[in-house]
């Protein structure tokens, strides 16, 4: 038996390329922030910039797409009526950590 050859269109990794780096917006009230620890069932801790260390829910929309782990940087929305909880909206990549870095959005 003949076995077929399946082509793929796999070129190898990627180099870690950005064009926009999306930025918390005010009107929204949304904040940055590190994680600092991983509680399990969808929640984290996170220390925000505005000096408040939150517990944050990964929502199943990007709980299923992208992995958050300690260190990483993020954006949170703090809920109206508990400012102690908030929601992950965005996960930001290394290159865009950098920039922001660079920009003076993060404090070192």
């Amino acid at each position: 038996m003949k076995q077929r050859q399946v082509k793929r269109n796999d070129k190898g990794p990627q180099p870690d390329e950005f064009t926009r780096v999306r930025v918390p917006q005010k009107s929204a009230n949304e904040v940055l922030g590190t994680v600092e620890t991983l509680l399990g069932a969808n929640k984290i801790r996170v220390r925000c910039m505005d000096g408040v260390v939150r517990l944050a829910r990964i929502p199943g929309k990007i709980k299923k797409k992208i992995w958050i782990m300690e260190g990483d940087v993020v954006i949170v929305v703090p809920w109206s009526f508990q400012n102690e909880k908030a929601d992950i909206v965005w996960k930001y990549s290394g290159p865009q950590v950098n920039w922001l870095q660079r920009k003076g959005f993060l404090k070192s």
